[in-house]
């Protein structure tokens, strides 16, 4: 199956998509948008362009496992993703992902403005591997 993973931001949202047989996990793009209706429409074009069938949305958490306003905002836009693009929207987790997207980065020597343009691609692969590494689970 085709999974979209979206790293959903006030100004950047990165994406990430997977293969058909949801092995590997790429990144996609970054969309610089402020607006959540206009973001909802763009990546509706991205899921109809790659023919997914599925999109991971990080959901942002306290360390201590709760939720903060940040959580609210990404909830409702999930319900915008849904009717926007009439797919499955499961919310994942996101701790940490952008510490360890910045990490990543550092050892790749990822630097200035190709860094800020990356980190958030990177974070929605980091998602959308850790939501396939747990399909792989359950299937066992």
């Amino acid at each position: 199956m085709v999974i979209i993973a979206v790293d959903y931001g006030d100004v950047r949202t990165g994406i990430a998509v997977c293969d058909k047989n949801e092995m590997l996990a790429s990144p996609l793009i970054v969309i610089t948008e402020r607006k959540p209706d206009v973001l909802a429409k763009k990546i509706s074009a991205i899921c109809a362009e790659n023919r997914a069938e599925l999109i991971v949305l990080g959901l942002p958490k306290n360390m201590d496992g709760s939720e903060g306003f940040r959580a609210q905002a990404v909830r409702e836009f999930a319900e915008e993703l849904k009717r926007e693009t009439s797919l499955e929207v499961v919310l994942r987790d996101e701790r940490l992902t952008t510490v360890s997207a910045h990490r990543l980065l550092n050892n790749t020597d990822t630097r200035g403005k190709k860094r800020k343009n990356t980190v958030d691609a990177v974070s929605a692969v980091l998602i959308l591997e850790d939501y396939l590494g747990a399909r792989r689970r359950e299937k066992q």
